[in-house]
């Protein structure tokens, strides 16, 4: 992976992220794809889904690819057509249905959230294909650590011991996929209670700080990142792009 510049992403400029990702990044016919890496940090969970849309509305076959990595504000979201059954007891904490897949899921901080804002088609990859790739990134992460994670064939995510450790929820449009896979590494997992997650009543949460794994978010990014790469972007041409910090071949570090 070769050195990358630096591009500023914060909560505050999430929607200049999306303004400006399309007509910088450019893949010259019958080139590798190339895919760029953005830390947002911790930012709200409608403009940036907002800007996900927004992406993927104004991307064309030429557009490079982008991984999002962040953490949301606290927020229950509902899939396109989840049973509001699953919303047990939200409180204080705001719902919003959005245009993905799936039943209910909890977004907090201490959560890494990964949107691979893919071409699809470009990349060789169906559906189930995107769902696999994230889901044995998030495995090989976690063996790295002596965690014993797996997928079930019946229910998307990670699951370790029976326990969820990762969600996934998609959506395809225009050849590019947005949405994409949220990891608990050290967070308040009380609000998982409030719901039935991902649709499954009883369904208990772990992350990775309870499993021996790491507690900071920005460190699982940074080591998870060139895993996602290497399955989402077959023989591509990887570009990592820290947000306020400094990227150097497949490493990088927030500020």
């Amino acid at each position: 992976m070769s050195p990358a510049a630096v591009v500023a992403a914060d909560a505050a400029s999430v929607d200049a992220v999306a303004a400006g990702a399309v007509a910088a990044g450019v893949v010259a016919a019958g080139a590798a794809p190339v895919v760029r890496c953005r830390w947002l940090g911790l930012v709200p969970y409608v403009p940036t889904w907002q800007a996900m849309q927004r992406f993927t509305e104004q991307r064309d076959e030429r557009s490079a690819d982008e991984i999002w990595l962040l953490e949301h504000e606290p927020v229950f979201t509902l899939g396109m057509n989840a049973d509001r059954s699953h919303v047990l007891a939200p409180g204080d904490i705001p719902v919003v249905q959005i245009d993905r897949g799936g039943q209910v899921t909890y977004h907090g901080p201490g959560q890494l959230v990964i949107y691979p804002l893919i071409d699809v088609r470009r990349a060789g990859l169906g559906v189930r294909d995107l769902v696999s790739a994230l889901e044995q990134a998030v495995i090989a992460y976690a063996a790295r650590y002596g965690i014993a994670a797996e997928c079930r064939a019946d229910a998307p995510g990670v699951y370790v011991d029976g326990c969820k450790l990762a969600s996934v929820g998609l959506r395809i449009r225009r050849r590019g996929s947005y949405h994409g896979l949220a990891l608990n590494v050290a967070m308040d997992l009380e609000p998982f209670g409030r719901i039935n997650p991902c649709g499954y009543a009883g369904l208990t949460m772990t992350q990775l700080c309870d499993l021996g794994g790491p507690a900071s978010v920005t460190r699982v990014a940074s080591e998870l990142e060139p895993m996602l790469q290497e399955r989402l972007i077959r023989g591509g041409n990887h570009s990592a792009i820290a947000a306020g910090g400094e990227a150097t071949g497949s490493r990088w570090r927030a500020m």
